[in-house]
């Protein structure tokens, strides 16, 4: 079985690519698929009571998302360089992203203030910088102080409220990014479900290099997927397990919660407490084990993100959800707006699909 990164596409013009974050959070739209029905529907984000059951059990990402840039001069040459923190390994070693790259090669030193600098250390498979810190103080507050909260870099307004790139149930420090999907939650929202009967549950995924690397392979089966921190607790095991005894629907805000559900699965139905790192790669072919519905916003063409969500409701329906989405004037990515993917595509329509597509490719 063979996909290519062309299947993955779709036309996106600039000014769809949401710039600011809409208020209040919930007032964002919401595209309501169901890829068994084939249906579309347009509401808001406020409208998602309408669309879950007491019972239902929502699975949220409560990563928080570092002050993880860091703006820096080069001690030789007094060079701009940009440090992107985006994994500790120990107490003062981090993986990063640094730009301009070539700029900094091992031995190279990188100054942020009197009280901290790094040098470089090591290159990493990805074209990333092993770096070690070196400061006076607790490297915790230094970075609070000096770093900035980091936006992708398909946006380009200035953001007035670091705030606003968290979540309201964030709790563990950790991502490089923010789980976006979540963005859209305000705190009264969640009350109003958890008071109509809807169970809230918790994982952390911190978000790392994976977030920024494209697919850059013909054959999608061949991209490699950078591995991510995760855990998932005892509580929210229990959680999920006793809403699949119940025939409930265990619905993931975000592809990082999918992951990490995903990743902790023992066997369908079946999920385990764990602390691990994941490299998960899910596209069209996967057999989702615990996900039985998704929360998530609009993603980059060609991304592993939109691979994930066709494997979960059908290539070509997603696609042509997306181009619906794109005429009806959607808002996409990071600050855009959402979908509520209410079931999956079934089985035997997601085999149907993969063995047209392979016929296809080997016709040309």
């Amino acid at each position: 079985m063979s996909m290519l990164l062309s299947d993955f596409d779709y036309d996106l013009p600039g000014e769809r690519i949401a710039q600011t974050p809409v208020e209040p959070r919930n007032a964002s739209r919401l595209m309501v698929l169901d890829p068994v029905a084939k249906t579309i529907g347009h509401r808001h984000f406020y409208d998602l009571k309408e669309y879950l059951e007491p019972g239902d059990t929502l699975i949220f990402n409560d990563t928080r998302v570092m002050p993880a840039r860091l703006i820096g001069h080069r001690d030789q040459t007094g060079g701009k360089v940009e440090v992107l923190l985006l994994r500790r390994i120990d107490a003062d070693h981090w993986e990063t992203l640094v730009k301009p790259g070539k700029k900094a090669q091992v031995g190279n030193v990188i100054n942020f203030s009197d009280e901290l600098s790094c040098t470089v250390v090591a290159h990493t498979d990805f074209g990333g910088r092993i770096v070690e810190f070196n400061y006076e103080g607790i490297f915790e507050e230094i970075l609070d102080r000096l770093g900035e909260t980091p936006l992708p870099p398909y946006i380009h307004e200035k953001l007035e409220d670091s705030e606003r790139y968290q979540t309201v149930y964030n709790r563990e420090q950790g991502s490089a990014a923010a789980p976006t999907a979540g963005l859209h939650f305000t705190k009264e929202q969640m009350q109003e479900l958890k008071d109509m009967g809807v169970n809230l549950g918790f994982v952390t995924l911190h978000v790392g290099l994976g977030t920024f690397r494209p697919v850059n392979v013909e054959h999608i089966e061949e991209h490699a997927m950078h591995k991510e921190f995760y855990q998932i607790n005892a509580e929210t095991v229990q959680l999920v397990m006793d809403t699949k005894r119940a025939g409930h629907r265990v619905i993931a805000v975000g592809t990082t919660s999918i992951r990490t559900l995903e990743s902790a699965a023992t066997a369908r139905n079946e999920i385990a407490a764990k602390s691990d790192w994941t490299g998960i790669f899910i596209y069209p072919g996967y057999d989702f084990k615990i996900v039985d519905a998704i929360i998530t916003n609009f993603h980059l063409p060609k991304s592993t993100l939109i691979m994930l969500i066709s494997a979960f409701a059908g290539r070509k329906y997603i696609l042509d959800c997306y181009k619906t989405a794109v005429e009806e004037k959607y808002r996409f990515f990071s600050f855009g707006d959402a979908m509520f993917i209410q079931r999956p595509q079934p089985q035997a329509e997601r085999d149907a699909e993969l063995a047209e597509l392979e016929a296809t490719h080997a016709q040309s």
